[in-house]
């Protein structure tokens, strides 16, 4: 009885126990008991987060800007590009007015540039210019005594008009876009001797040759310039090409 007794004072103590220390958990549900360790994994997530390093701060907003930028450089530059490709307009020399003489003359200035299939000429109609003439002589026999003369003071170009009318035995010794150019003319022949010439207005149309150079440059343009010495009356002018 006294063992019974003893076993018996053991087991109320440790029912006692069981109850102060396990008695909520007893008393809980089985579903509550599987909820308590995913509370505890979250706490622990929780606390993990809190002492991670804090994340990267973003980009500043100018950011996408400079990115837009350089966007927007790369199609400037290839329309750059694009625009260099262009071939330019062609330019032209236009050297002129010439007849008689002075033709022949630009002629002889031109020959040594070999400009080939380069350089055109085109002829211009005038209604009207002027003319360093000599008058119409009485006959023949006069003209071919005054052509004579011409020669023999080294003038050669000359056009003696054979039309009827108030010109006709006339001798032409230049015709001229200009009364300047005209006058020009007729200081030089009187320095080599032609007293009897004249200036005047030709009322008829006259025609003249324009010579045209094409693919031309400013180097070949102070070339062709440089021949305007010998033919200062004559104009040049660089343009596109027409």
């Amino acid at each position: 009885m006294r063992h019974a007794w003893i076993w018996g004072l053991l087991l109320a103590n440790a029912l006692f126990f069981a109850a102060t220390h396990w008695g909520g958990m007893l008393t809980q549900d089985r579903d509550d008991l599987a909820v308590l360790p995913e509370l505890n994994a979250g706490k622990l997530r929780l606390l993990e987060e809190s002492t991670a390093q804090p994340e990267t701060p973003p980009a500043p907003a100018s950011a996408p800007a400079a990115v837009s930028a350089v966007a927007e450089v790369a199609p400037a530059q290839h329309m750059s590009a694009e625009l260099a490709q262009v071939p330019q307009a062609a330019a032209c020399l236009y050297w002129g007015e010439f007849s008689g003489s002075a033709l022949a003359l630009a002629n002889e200035r031109l020959a040594p540039l070999g400009l080939g299939a380069r350089l055109q000429s085109r002829t211009i109609e005038h209604a009207s210019g002027f003319w360093v003439y000599i008058p119409p002589l009485k006959n023949a026999a006069e003209v071919q005594r005054k052509i004579s003369q011409l020669k023999k003071l080294g003038v050669n170009d000359h056009f003696v008009v054979q039309e009827p009318g108030e010109w006709m035995n006339a001798i032409s010794l230049g015709v001229f876009r200009t009364q300047q150019a005209a006058e020009n003319h007729l200081e030089s022949l009187r320095k080599q001797g032609v007293r009897t010439a004249k200036v005047g207005e030709r009322k008829t149309r006259l025609r003249f040759t324009q010579f045209v150079i094409s693919g031309a440059d400013a180097a070949l343009e102070t070339k062709v310039r440089a021949f305007m010495a010998d033919l200062p009356d004559s104009e040049l002018k660089m343009s596109d090409c027409d």
